[in-house]
């Protein structure tokens, strides 16, 4: 078994204008190493994003591994890293593994520049239809399911709602003061059916993760969290070309397999995270997870069985609709399973002994799911 030995983000998160890309991923490699109480010179295996990628990252930190990840599938990709460091541990191609993620995506100082390639999918056939970037991308899917099943403006704001009263428990969260369903209504429209309320901050931010084996894990500074289950896949490049858009075939999928593979079931799980680009994401994700049914989880949310108090708690740091979103988010959604696990968390949960984390990248376009506890199986 593999477990999760260190997890620690920057000392902030928020708006960072004094730290560049790659100082938010050093300080947060240097915090969970200090969270593990370990040295850099037991890092065998690096992880992380391109712009700066894994090989700048060891190189600023003076690590040489011998085992080296830079898979990138948007937001939900260190979920992916997780899921490759338990592999690359059980065939004994690194023994403990760093994950970094630095990102400033206020604060723009020193990110990677770039313009999508005129010969992409996107680029060639839904980008000439004013189908680019997320807002406009993901209203596709959105509208869709509203009409299918009825979701009301109402219900959807009603995601925004339950996550800040999660994020006004945590001091960390950018925006803590309550909302309201009518002031998540009353925020300027962004791109229909989405008000400002509804749609992910921007931030700067980072963090990083320690995966090493468990019987090493045992002897470190912090209760090892065990990974039970992994997935990971993808469905489409292209919005426009998900074969149903009321559901994503990504989350389905990725997630059936990490259940399986952790012999779990959703009766099993204490505690949700929950990639949530925009409001709607967490209603996709709970419904494709096998929680709730096909067009339940809106009023589920409504109801207030997702927020402090109810019976499933999910996104419980704020979300990246209130507590931070760097642009890539998915290191943030363990960060919190971590905590809760550890019953270290800013709106600890009593009795969390099973986390699952599910990540986005893109728009539905790739998933990543973890299933990660604090009980050794």
């Amino acid at each position: 078994m593999v477990a999760i030995a260190g997890a620690a983000e920057t000392d902030r998160v928020g708006v960072l204008p004094e730290h560049s890309t790659l100082r938010l991923h050093v300080e947060g490699a240097r915090n969970a190493l200090e969270d593990a109480g370990l040295r850099l010179s037991d890092i065998d295996g690096i992880a992380s994003v391109s712009a700066p990628g894994p090989i700048q990252v060891a190189h600023a930190l003076g690590v040489q591994p011998r085992w080296i990840d830079g898979t990138g599938v948007g937001g939900t990709s260190f979920l992916l890293h997780v899921r490759h460091a338990v592999a690359a541990i059980e065939a004994g191609h690194a023994s403990t593994i760093l994950i970094t993620h630095g990102e400033s995506g206020r604060s723009r100082v020193g990110p990677a520049r770039g313009s999508m390639p005129a010969s992409s999918p996107n680029a060639q056939f839904e980008a000439p239809y004013g189908v680019f970037g997320p807002p406009t991308m993901f209203t596709i899917p959105l509208l869709r399911y509203m009409k299918e099943f009825g979701l009301t403006p109402e219900q959807l704001a009603s995601v925004a709602v339950a996550q800040r009263k999660w994020a006004a428990r945590n001091p960390r969260a950018m925006y803590r003061d309550p909302i309201t369903v009518e002031d998540v209504l009353a925020s300027r429209m962004i791109s229909y059916p989405f008000h400002l309320l509804e749609c992910c901050l921007v931030t700067d931010g980072g963090g990083a993760l320690i995966v090493t084996s468990d019987e090493r894990a045992a002897d470190l500074r912090k209760p090892p969290v065990h990974i039970l289950g992994t997935g990971e896949t993808f469905e489409s490049p292209l919005i426009s070309q998900m074969a149903d858009f009321t559901t994503s075939a990504a989350f389905r999928r990725s997630s059936r397999d990490a259940f399986a593979e952790a012999g779990i079931g959703v009766g099993d799980v204490d505690h949700v995270m929950i990639y949530d680009a925009f409001a709607h994401v967490p209603i996709y994700g709970l419904e494709d997870m096998g929680f709730l049914g096909r067009g339940e989880a809106g009023p589920f949310i409504a109801e207030g069985h997702t927020s402090p108090g109810g019976s499933l708690p999910v996104n419980t740091n704020g979300g990246g609709l209130s507590y931070t979103h760097t642009g890539m988010y998915g290191m943030f959604l363990i960060q919190e399973s971590v905590r809760q696990l550890r019953g270290e968390a800013a709106a600890q949960v009593p009795g969390v002994e099973v986390s699952v984390a599910l990540g986005n990248g893109g728009m539905f376009m790739a998933a990543g799911a973890l299933v990660l506890s604090n009980r050794k199986p």
